[in-house]
């Protein structure tokens, strides 16, 4: 109740629950908090101060900072990360695995991007993976493509069931703020 009337008020008890007692799952929860409240940078240190003794190689953590690096635009600190849980059972239908992409993309290595992002894709599926993947195109001058992504996207959207699009309603919404900027620029012929 309290979280309502204050948000604050749950990061600070975590705070308090940290300094009482610095343990792996208060470090965790408060990096949460952190994260969920955009405080990035504190989220950060905490997950990387996490990740020692038996947790050094804990996936959740580690996904958690591969979110986290991304809302920084940390994109080479992604990829190591990204190649240590890529083979465990959650990694493929993860966020971490859309921005681990999503990283390899910014960085040059399109190919790379694009496998991990058609691994991903599918009609009527996936519309946070595919948003991603729509970003990176226009990101790199591919707008045509992006384009035609997102109004796919869109255009999918009627023949989903009630549930689905209210579960999807953001990539939606971001979708078509990103078309809309899109449809303002230049067609590159």
């Amino acid at each position: 109740m309290s979280s309502i009337l204050n948000p604050g008020g749950s990061v600070r008890k975590l705070e308090n629950n940290l300094r009482f007692s610095d343990t792996f799952t208060n470090r965790v929860m408060l990096a949460d908090a952190y994260l969920a409240n955009r405080n990035i940078d504190r989220a950060i240190e905490l997950y990387e101060s996490s990740l020692e003794g038996n947790f050094t190689n804990n996936e959740y953590v580690l996904a958690h900072l591969i979110i986290a690096y991304y809302q920084k635009k940390r994109f080479d600190d992604i990829i190591p990360i990204g190649k240590r849980i890529y083979n465990a059972p959650e990694f493929p239908r993860s966020k971490a695995h859309i921005l681990y992409a999503a990283a390899l993309g910014y960085l040059g290595h399109s190919g790379e991007a694009e496998k991990e992002f058609k691994t991903m894709k599918g009609r009527f599926a996936n519309y946070e993976a595919r948003y991603y993947y729509a970003l990176l195109l226009a990101d790199t001058g591919r707008s045509a493509e992006a384009r035609h992504l997102f109004s796919q996207m869109l255009d999918e959207r009627s023949q989903l069931s009630s549930q689905e699009r209210r579960f999807n309603s953001q990539w939606f919404r971001h979708s078509r703020e990103e078309l809309k900027k899109l449809n303002t620029q230049p067609v590159a012929s």
